[in-house]
């Protein structure tokens, strides 16, 4: 039978740019086999091993942060000056575990009234982590490091139009002295994945990417009991109030929706806004937006870079036909540039209404949706009026009543006040209905991917 190939395309110029062979079902089983291997040997390694492991792969990353960078930019458009600062992340990620790792495993003691009672966190064994393009290290790596540091192993399927990412990630490994078997690419398609899930070896699953992608990992996981942390889909709402400080509010709601070209789940997606400062938000966003301009994501002079894929720049093209067809009103962008590469402009709707794709849908791109609520009760009713509960923002120069709603209205997994929603390694990261289940990073993360253990001794009575 002929090799197969999966093949990665440059969104900028529709050229070709690598083909990778598919691995066949005897050597998935081998990989598979030594991460069990390497399972087994990081189970009883010590928490210092561990963390020097991770050490190891920070050091790795910073050494090689511009070649991994441009396969990032180079495989899905995204500006390289942004690549960088995802890979110097990661890094910094990788060295938080390693420097706290100890604290966030170490056994806690119970009085019960026995000798000793305590929780312990102990590793599962294998865990395969489904991850998506569109920050193809950063996704990676931050379930990478609690995996490992919670003493498992780790097989990656990676989005495959960043199998060139997918495959430097492990020799990036390789050249930090990692274990053989302890983390390893997959390259095999979207098609094959029930039949990894299912396998006897894989003890569970953390998944990152669409909503429906999320639904089908999680029932064929839940199929065969294997425990879940799924990160989907998301429709971040940023709240400006009549109190606001609307030039930050601008500046700040703009920066989000222009990061990765739009392309990331907790950007800001719908700008909601109180009719009383409605129009001098909206004078400010268009004049921010309307200056952004696209182009070689090489180039630092562009700001946005391409969308991942033509299929997925033309499928946001046609959320914000449709947006505009319902009575949206286009305040700048929203046209297909001609030309080579999956390129879409610096757009914004206003005029945006329940029932619209840009009200109801998750828009993957650089296109602001501005939404009028006559007061701070409907703005909290209309971000809470969705399927999706990941991230979201509150603008407002009270920071008592900001942080008020933050805690006790806005249905989200993260709420930031007067700053850009983003995932940093301290804190907890993760959703909601529609927008998953489970935690990622702080001292959560490695005991998502542990068996959580109680254990008493004898109480003598």
């Amino acid at each position: 039978m002929a090799t197969q190939y999966l093949t990665s395309i440059n969104p900028v110029t529709n050229e070709k740019l690598h083909a990778y062979p598919i691995i066949d079902a005897p050597t998935i089983e081998t990989k598979i086999q030594n991460a069990q291997d390497a399972y087994l040997q990081n189970k009883i390694n010590s928490i210092e091993e561990r963390t020097t492991l991770l050490k190891q792969l920070a050091e790795q990353l910073k050494l090689e942060k511009e070649s991994l960078a441009s396969m990032a930019t180079l495989e899905m458009g995204k500006p390289y000056k942004q690549s960088i600062a995802e890979v110097e992340k990661c890094a910094m990620s990788l060295e938080y575990y390693a420097d706290n790792g100890a604290q966030f495993l170490e056994p806690e003691i119970v009085n019960v009234g026995a000798k000793k009672s305590a929780i312990c966190y102990q590793p599962l064994g294998v865990v395969l982590a489904i991850m998506p393009w569109n920050f193809p290290f950063w996704q990676a790596y931050r379930a990478l490091g609690p995996i490992i540091l919670a003493g498992n192993s780790m097989l990656l399927k990676h989005a495959s139009n960043v199998s060139g990412c997918s495959t430097m990630m492990e020799e990036i490994a390789n050249k930090a002295n990692w274990p053989k078997g302890l983390f390893q690419s997959l390259i095999f398609p979207s098609s094959q994945m029930n039949s990894i899930i299912a396998h006897p070896t894989i003890q569970a699953v953390t998944f990152t990417g669409s909503t429906i992608a999320g639904k089908i990992v999680a029932a064929e996981a839940a199929k065969h009991l294997k425990k879940q942390v799924l990160e989907l889909g998301g429709s971040d709402a940023y709240i400006v109030l009549e109190d606001a400080d609307i030039d930050l509010a601008a500046k700040i709601c703009t920066d989000s929706r222009l990061i990765n070209s739009g392309q990331s789940c907790i950007a800001a997606k719908r700008f909601i806004v109180v009719e009383k400062v409605a129009d001098e938000f909206t004078r400010k966003v268009k004049a921010i937006m309307e200056k952004v301009k696209y182009g070689d994501p090489f180039n630092d002079d562009f700001k946005l870079g391409s969308i991942a894929r033509k299929d997925l720049r033309d499928q946001l093209h046609q959320q914000v036909v449709e947006s505009l067809a319902k009575g949206a009103k286009l305040l700048c962008g929203g046209e297909l540039p001609e030309g080579p590469g999956a390129f879409y402009p610096a757009t914004v709707l206003s005029n945006v209404q329940k029932g619209m794709p840009a009200y109801d849908e998750e828009l993957f791109g650089p296109v602001a949706a501005i939404i009028v609520a006559k007061d701070e009760e409907e703005a909290i009713l209309i971000a809470n009026d969705t399927e999706y509960g990941l991230g979201a923002a509150i603008f407002s120069k009270d920071l008592e009543r900001a942080e008020k709603l933050a805690i006790e209205r806005v249905e989200a997994g993260s709420v930031f006040v007067n700053e850009l929603v983003s995932s940093k390694p301290q804190l907890p990261f993760g959703g909601i209905k529609q927008s998953g289940y489970g935690r990622e990073l702080s001292y959560l993360a490695p005991r998502e991917f542990s068996n959580i253990k109680t254990i008493l001794i004898e109480s003598g009575k």
